[in-house]
């Protein structure tokens, strides 16, 4: 049942209760239950929940999928995200705490393996309860092959710190996946990362530092990777010992920021020599205003103004 129903079943059942049909424990007790309820996030509250805290957040990913129905199952039976219509054309989309899943019904020319965007990592409250939904949907949990040597992987989880568990899983169209477990969090899953491999990767994060105003972190000793952060994001850099290929066309098509005043942040961008591939458009169906880049070494980058509205 919805939070809204639930909410309208409470203030019924209080009404019948209050005092002179029912006794007074009961009404404080309907009143408290009613009190609680409020206090429940709304639907339209479990998406971009950072965009209040900066200019710019990370928005969506955008696959290309040859099965939209096996990318459904994967995303929403297998990882826990929720399938819902949005605008006026009704379409598809996975929706998680802090970003959406769109799916384009194209077949994807290859992994996101293998691209500069190589993998999306989420956060998630039970590590092994998410493994064995992803397995029992039929999925590929893959933590040992896709594991530095240094993660210390036993069994489908890789423990490459105190307190750190992690695994590696792929979906359909061979889209990589990392899950992070995070006991102390709310949700089941929510956005935790996107992991980028280059050859260039410092070159990278100070890219991304500079165009969407992202905070760089103090690399650890013998880290893996690079980082970087924005509202409700990590930013991870990888290096590369192999060439990496652009992102368009592959089953992580573009990645997606979430602008306030995007025409203003357009023009700061062409001061700066960065041309959109795409020009500021109006796309009605979403209510939404987008534009497109593509980062110097091929990833493909939507921007949108109004996505924080979508519900």
């Amino acid at each position: 049942m919805q939070n809204a129903e639930l909410k309208m079943q409470t203030v019924s059942e209080c009404r019948r209760n209050e005092p002179g049909r029912g006794t007074q424990a009961l009404f404080a007790f309907c009143i408290l239950n009613l009190a609680l309820l409020l206090l429940l996030p709304s639907a339209a509250s479990a998406q971009l929940l950072a965009a209040k805290d900066g200019p710019i957040v990370y928005g969506h990913h955008h696959v290309n999928a040859t099965d939209p129905a096996a990318h459904k199952k994967f995303w929403a039976d297998a990882l826990g995200g929720t399938v819902v219509k949005v605008g006026t054309d009704g379409r598809e989309v996975i929706r998680f705490p802090n970003v959406w899943i769109f799916m384009r019904a194209q077949a994807a020319k290859g992994s996101s393996k293998g691209s500069t965007a190589d993998h999306i990592g989420f956060s998630v409250k039970d590590l092994d309860q998410t493994l064995g939904r992803v397995k029992a949907n039929g999925f590929r949990v893959a933590t040992a092959e896709e594991s530095p040597a240094s993660y210390n992987v036993k069994g489908e989880v890789a423990n490459p710190g105190p307190g750190t568990r992690l695994a590696f899983v792929f979906g359909p169209d061979d889209v990589k996946v990392e899950l992070l477990e995070q006991k102390d969090q709310a949700a089941p899953i929510q956005l935790h990362h996107m992991h980028f491999f280059g050859e260039q990767n410092a070159a990278m994060r100070d890219w991304y530092v500079k165009v969407f105003g992202a905070n760089a972190l103090q690399a650890q000793p013998n880290a893996a990777f690079i980082s970087a952060t924005l509202p409700g994001l990590r930013l991870n850099f990888s290096p590369s010992t192999t060439p990496t290929v652009a992102t368009a066309g592959r089953v992580v098509d573009h990645i997606g920021f979430e602008v306030k005043n995007l025409q203003e942040f357009l023009a700061k961008l062409e001061a700066q020599g960065i041309k959109p591939s795409v020009t500021y458009r109006r796309v009605d169906a979403l209510g939404i205003n987008i534009a497109f880049i593509v980062d110097p070494w091929g990833t493909n980058i939507e921007l949108t103004e109004g996505l924080d509205k979508l519900q």
